[in-house]
């Protein structure tokens, strides 16, 4: 099975190198500065307890890949590019291409399939950083994350099982799940808090808008009747897996919305996180006052490429009160 990683930022450069590197056929798509530094360098990869630079093939158009029928790919670009990933995809691979969407949300798999038949649902826990063109670093080792997959919205099949393997055999810790839509929508609910590190900066502990944040999203998915995996089976798969260290004597910083605020991207993935909220709480009649504020907030400060924490707890919550 030959493995493209579309996106070679903080999870793409992870998934991609490690598989790499424990011999599996992979090439990264990866575009702009990044994609020039790892065509010079390779993947710089960084962990707790290790650095090493990896050779892994990298294009930067979909274009310059002969795909085979057999092919599969990771789309690891954040949910605001998917449609332009997918879009260009098709315009050169076979529609029998397995898409294997290892992003944020629920919302790319519904891109996926209305241009692939074969779309798996990824869900990723998995602490990596992207803040330089061409170094990833991973947060947790010797297992990096934990990265489970299933057809979308259910099911399972042999290539599931054996992108699961691989991943296994390579730093992360993969089960194939016939509920992968139970999983991604459970890791969405925990993703609420992205808006908030982005907005006030990272905390400590999760505060009083993280948790403001929680009780709406699990109030609008119950609405909808849509099941999620809760915070104690989260765990319980987490277990001891997961064991995050500094890497150096660099601090880690914050999450995926997070970086995407330093990095200076002008735009960031709140809207199908965040987003996805808001919308079904009004589609289903549900008040969702705080997630609505941190997606607005989330928005401006990419719009206007300003750094994570502009404001803190205390005002976002002095906002919501003043309406």
């Amino acid at each position: 099975m030959r493995i493209v990683v579309f996106g070679a930022g903080a999870i793409g450069g992870v998934i991609g190198a490690r598989l790499f590197q424990h011999g599996h056929d992979v090439t990264l798509i990866a575009r702009g500065d990044n994609f020039a530094a790892l065509a010079s360098h390779g993947v710089r990869l960084e962990t707790p307890d290790e650095t090493l630079t990896l050779p892994v093939p990298v294009i930067d158009d979909p274009g310059a890949f002969t795909f085979s029928n057999d092919d599969l790919v990771i789309v690891t670009v954040k949910s605001q590019d998917t449609l332009w990933a997918l879009n260009r995809l098709a315009d050169v691979a076979p529609a029998t291409t397995g898409i294997v969407c290892a992003q944020n949300g629920v919302e790319n798999e519904r891109v996926a399939l209305r241009l692939f038949r074969d779309v798996y649902g990824m869900c990723v826990i998995c602490p990596a950083t992207h803040l330089e063109p061409g170094v990833v670093q991973a947060s947790s080792s010797p297992v990096h994350g934990l990265m489970d997959v299933g057809r979308w919205p259910e099911g399972l099949d042999e290539r599931a099982r054996e992108l699961a393997d691989a991943l296994s055999s390579a730093h992360f810790d993969s089960v194939p799940r016939a509920d992968i839509a139970r999983w991604k929508w459970g890791k969405l609910l925990s993703n609420l808090g992205n808006a908030v590190e982005a907005v006030c900066g990272p905390m400590d502990k999760p505060g009083t808008l993280v948790s403001r944040a929680l009780g709406e999203g699990q109030a609008v998915l119950r609405e909808a009747g849509i099941e999620f995996v809760g915070h104690d089976e989260e765990s319980l798969r987490r277990a001891q897996l997961l064991n995050v260290r500094p890497i150096g004597d660099s601090p880690r910083g914050g999450g995926s919305t997070w970086q995407s605020l330093v990095r200076a991207t002008g735009a960031v993935e709140t809207d199908y996180l965040t987003g996805e909220i808001v919308m079904l709480g009004r589609l289903h009649g549900v008040a969702t006052p705080v997630n609505d504020l941190l997606q607005r907030l989330a928005g401006q400060l990419a719009r206007e490429r300003r750094g994570p924490g502009a404001w803190s707890e205390d005002q976002v919550l002095t906002m919501l009160a003043s309406g």
